[in-house]
């Protein structure tokens, strides 16, 4: 399976989670997240939308 590397900037902690910006570094794409989860949400989109995850689905 491939890699993807993201960078996480915290920008601030409010109501117990954090709001910052998500940087994709192999495409170079940066998304703005309200909440841990969705951070994350946009990690795993990300990821979906990669060639390594086309790759692995049709293996």
């Amino acid at each position: 399976m491939g890699k993807s590397t993201f960078i996480v900037k915290i920008d601030n902690n409010q109501k117990d989670t954090w709001q910052g910006e998500v940087t994709w570094a192999e495409e170079n794409k940066k998304r703005r997240f309200r909440s841990c989860l969705e951070m994350l949400k946009l990690m795993h989109e990300a990821w979906e939308n990669s060639e390594d995850y086309e790759v692995k689905k049709t293996n």
